[in-house]
Order: C-alpha cells, then structure tokens, then sequence
C-alpha cells in the first residue's frame, strides 16, 4: 500500500515511516496541511494518515479538502483528542477511521490493512471502486452495473461514490449532504432524498435488487449483498 503520512511531529513522523515501511508500506510524508493536500493531488495513495493538529490547514480541513477533489483514498485520523464530539467532527469531515494517541503501531497497521481491504471492495486497482455488481471508475469518471453503463449526473455520481465508500454504514442525509455538496449552505437536506430516488431510479435493473437501503429515522446504506 502506498501511505502519504501528514504529520508535524518529527520524532512521531520517523517511528511511523519506519515501522510501516518495515512491513512493506510505501510511505511519503508532508510535515503541514497545506504541502499534505498539494501532494496528495500530485500522486495516487492507497490512504492518508492526516494528523488533527497541523500547520497551515488542521488535520479536518485536509479531509475536506481531499474528499471534495474526490481523490480514491482512505482517510485514517491520527489525533490526542479523545472526547465524542470530536471524533464525531472527524469523521464528519471525510475522515474513514479515527485513531487516538496514544496507539499501538500494531493497531496502526491493522486499521491501514482494514481500510484498504474496505475502500477497495472487490478492486486490485486504485483508480477503480467496485461492490458486488457496482463499479466506479474513477479515472475515466464512468459508472456501470453489471454490463449497464449508468448515466449519472455529477451529484448522482458523487452520491453513490460516498455510499460505496461506506458500504453497509448507515449514512445520515447530513453527513450525504455534506460530502456531495461540498457543505453548500443552500442546499436542503431533503434534497438527499430526492437525488437517492433519481440515483435508485439509475440503478434498476431487471432481477437485481436495490442497493441502497433506507433506516428510517437515521439515513441510508448501500447494502453490499444487494449490490
């Protein structure tokens, strides 16, 4: 796996590369938010591990910044705060997983291997989202399911990217509303529901069944046996 590490500890910085690259990560490192997102458009990383306190851009800022260019990584928050809210706030941000300080490198390099094994799906490529019969290219910005290429809008396509982001996780509207529209105070909350029944209406498809589930009362899920 290919890691970009966005850290400003140096002592921390150096243990990291060198037990991840121990055991056979590659590992790139940016010492403040701001060189962290410039890099992290340069290159293609299997995940991030995006420090909270950093210079220039936090490590929240930074999520949003990566999920908003829609970069295929995962995103591993590294973080001494340990209070709900604020793990709440990170994930709220784009982050995938959360990781408090202090850790083992052990759970470090398990939640890494997680990630890969969870954003990548069924998919050896990095450019390429795929569940089940779903799949997402992301280089060439095409969608099928099945043989069916989908004809997706723009918010179509970014509404199924984060549900197959975070397959069988039941998803809020605001947390839908936040990544698909950039956090575009205009936009209502409502407007998810209207945009998961265009995207559903796309999924169709004769003996296959719909993937994306409601939880009344909490959100939706993409569920990965429907897929």
């Amino acid at each position: 796996m290919k890691i970009l590490l966005i850290e400003d500890d140096k002592r921390l910085t150096v243990l990291i590369s060198k037990v991840l690259t121990a055991e056979g990560f590659q590992v790139d490192v940016a010492t403040s938010g701001d060189e962290g997102v410039e890099i992290a458009m340069c290159k293609a990383y299997d995940a991030a591990i995006v420090d909270w306190m950093l210079p220039g851009r936090d490590g929240p800022a930074v999520c949003q910044a990566i999920r908003s260019a829609h970069l295929p990584m995962g995103l591993l928050m590294l973080t001494a705060r340990s209070q709900v809210e604020d793990r709440v706030a990170g994930l709220y941000s784009g982050a995938d997983d959360y990781l408090t300080k202090p850790f083992s490198f052990d759970e470090l390099i398990a939640r890494l291997y997680a990630l890969g094994r969870r954003l990548k799906g069924e998919s050896s490529n990095p450019f390429e989202l795929r569940i089940g019969n779903l799949v997402l290219d992301l280089h060439s910005h095409t969608a099928r399911r099945g043989s069916r290429i989908l004809d997706l809008t723009r918010t179509e396509w970014n509404l199924l990217e984060c549900l197959m982001r975070h397959p069988n996780q039941t998803l809020s509207r605001q947390f839908l509303l936040d990544y698909v529209w950039s956090y575009a105070a205009e936009v209502q909350p409502s407007m998810v529901d209207v945009y998961i029944s265009y995207l559903r209406a796309k999924l169709r498809i004769t003996d296959m069944k719909d993937p994306i589930q409601t939880k009344r009362g909490f959100g939706y899920f993409l569920d990965v046996k429907n897929a």
